[in-house]
């Protein structure tokens, strides 16, 4: 999901976060705003509500525009390594670095100790399920005892 950080979608995004495997932060590297934006308010919001394993990653958006570069890229780096994220500059224009980033997630999905991790995290929730299934003649509804699927 991509809400472009617009407070009119901040409400919605804590559904996002529930059973994520990935999240990306963007921030542009010529608006020191946007820079405290995402280590201030969205690094919380994705510690206070995502999974605990999720994989982060960092994106400094418009490195084409390096000129105008207004938070430094060590900045980003280091914010990237508080939260455990992989850092990468990107460039929306010109397409560098966002499919590195995303292949670089991918791979860190794929390590056989983040999907340990994952399984623990599931089996640590505790969640009832009832499954009911309705009859084709009526609206009576046949509960189903045992086990679910």
């Amino acid at each position: 999901w991509d809400t472009a950080g617009q407070e009119k979608y901040r409400a919605l995004t804590k559904m996002f976060y529930k059973d994520a495997a990935a999240a990306v932060i963007v921030y542009d590297i010529t608006r020191e705003d946007s820079f405290k934006e995402a280590t201030s308010y969205w690094a919380q919001e994705i510690k206070d509500n995502a999974p605990k394993n999720i994989v982060l990653g960092v994106a400094a958006n418009k490195s084409d525009l390096f000129d105008q570069e207004a938070v430094d890229e060590g900045k980003g780096r280091e914010f990237a390594k508080e939260i455990g994220a992989i850092f990468k500059l990107t460039s929306a224009k010109n397409q560098s670095g966002v499919e590195d980033l995303f292949i670089s997630i991918a791979n860190k999905l794929e390590d056989p100790q983040w999907e340990a991790n994952k399984e623990e995290e599931r089996k640590n929730k505790r969640q009832t399920v009832k499954v009911v299934k309705k009859t084709e003649d009526s609206n009576k509804e046949i509960k189903q005892g045992g086990k679910c699927c």
